[in-house]
């Protein structure tokens, strides 16, 4: 049923009539679109299947929250650059080489990493069911922030290189200029209402255009009009055994450390700003920060899902948490319309075709950006939590996963971030670089945990103590 009320705007159990009902959800789709399909287009997964997953997935964890909690939890699903060096460098060891932007790999390659995105999808679910046990903070004393944002940071900035390196052959001149375009658009259109975003789908158009017009061929729309209209989504089935399944599932699945904190800051967010609404229109609250444990089990199932058929795994996007707090849209049932749209849209050939025209020099200075941020991000979450460097255990945990994480990942580039050390059939082409860093990470952090280090005082750990 539509509700009207004097305040514009919706509540998570709020539907709104049929006309803004397609609208609001077709505006959904648009904010998660570019972000989702440059991760598919970028690691070598079909742009269709990718946005078939996302709406199932969105709908499904739309759906089951409603049955399970009683209220939606507002969140768009859409791809994880969290995954993304994993996948590169289990592409790159499968195939020698990285993938060519907006060309799928084989199938082959696409089963071996879906079994890492199955199992990424279990490890949420077991850490949702976790939480639920055992609270929250007992989860944090296992993955503080320390290791969390650590791990996300070099996530970003393990791939410098491969956004660099990726500009060897293209215009590099085209690229800087996309670079700077989409920095421009993220800068001084924020708070500019929808169009503010959208930097990166708009920087991509200045991009594409602007390659059209200083490098004369970079340009080939010829597919595009080649292209069947309606094309069913490629589908792709996990596979479990072969000499890189063990390397697959470990490199992925540990990268749920990244997104974990991620998803649940997620929820954090929506959650204020839904009983912020809800006191406005003086409504009860809805308080869905009571349910941490239950959207990471969402995740999880979304993780699982994507993974079956074929497509990267998720997380639900901040992009759209801001759409629906400058629209004040946070209607589950639109949200629902939006995974229908996208699911649509996942049969549209030429649209896979359009992604596959862009030049290498767009999407190169558009990773430039992209990387960096995720990297960025990683250190903001520090700051956010207020994790102090000057600490000897903090400094050690950050210490220890920057340095084998960026170090392994760029150093080890030719091998696809692979350290030279061999472990069995698990390991057989070397440690992934990430994984390793993260694994590191957390056993040191365990061993703070079982060994309690002295307390400093104040004065010393803040850097002010006089000899």
């Amino acid at each position: 049923m539509a509700t009207e009320r004097k305040v514009m705007g919706y509540l998570p159990n709020d539907t709104p009539p049929p006309v803004q009902l397609v609208l609001l959800g077709f505006q959904h789709v648009l904010t998660m679109f570019p972000a989702t399909v440059f991760v598919a287009a970028l690691t070598g997964f079909h742009v269709g299947t990718v946005l078939l997953a996302s709406g199932v997935s969105t709908i499904v964890a739309l759906v089951l929250s409603r049955r399970g909690i009683g209220k939606f939890i507002p969140l768009f699903y859409g791809s994880s650059f969290s995954y993304i060096a994993a996948y590169l460098g289990i592409v790159q060891q499968m195939t020698g080489s990285l993938p060519t932007f907006g060309v799928p790999v084989a199938d082959n390659v696409l089963s071996t990493l879906q079994a890492g995105i199955v199992v990424t999808g279990v490890l949420n679910m077991l850490v949702g069911f976790l939480i639920r046990a055992v609270g929250k903070a007992n989860v944090d004393k296992v993955l503080p922030p320390v290791v969390t944002g650590s791990v996300a940071a070099i996530i970003g900035f393990g791939l410098a290189f491969a956004a660099l390196g990726n500009l060897a052959s293209a215009n590099f001149g085209v690229a800087l200029l996309t670079l700077l375009a989409t920095v421009l658009f993220s800068v001084y259109l924020q708070g500019r209402g929808f169009i503010g975003m959208l930097p990166v789908l708009l920087g991509g158009i200045a991009g594409y255009i602007l390659s059209g017009v200083l490098d004369a061929g970079s340009v080939n729309l010829a597919p595009v009009g080649a292209a069947a209209l309606f094309e069913v989504p490629h589908i792709t089935f996990p596979a479990f055994s072969g000499p890189l399944i063990g390397t697959a599932i470990a490199s992925i699945a540990i990268m749920a450390i990244a997104t974990i904190p991620e998803s649940t800051a997620h929820l954090y967010q929506i959650s204020l700003y839904v009983d912020r609404f809800a006191d406005e229109i003086k409504q009860p609250r809805y308080k869905l920060d009571q349910n941490i444990g239950f959207n990471l089990i969402l995740d999880g199932i979304g993780d699982f899902l994507n993974g079956l058929v074929g497509a990267t795994a998720g997380t639900n996007y901040g992009e759209n948490n801001s759409l629906m707090a400058i629209t004040r849209n946070y209607s589950g049932p639109a949200i629902i319309a939006s995974g229908v749209i996208a699911i649509l849209l996942g049969f549209i050939g030429k649209l896979a075709a359009l992604v596959a025209s862009v030049p290498l020099a767009v999407s190169g200075g558009l990773a430039i950006y992209l990387f960096g941020v995720i990297g960025m991000q990683g250190i903001a979450l520090m700051q956010e939590h207020k994790v102090s460097m000057f600490n000897p255990r903090n400094l050690a945990v950050g210490a220890v996963i920057m340095v084998v994480g960026i170090g392994g990942n760029i150093g080890y580039a030719a091998t696809g971030g692979f350290i030279p050390i061999p472990l069995g059939s698990l390991f057989p082409n070397g440690l992934p670089s990430i994984a390793t860093a993260a694994v590191l990470g957390i056993l040191m952090n365990l061993i703070f945990l079982v060994f309690e280090p002295p307390e400093r005082a104040p004065a010393m750990e803040m850097g002010t103590a006089s000899d």
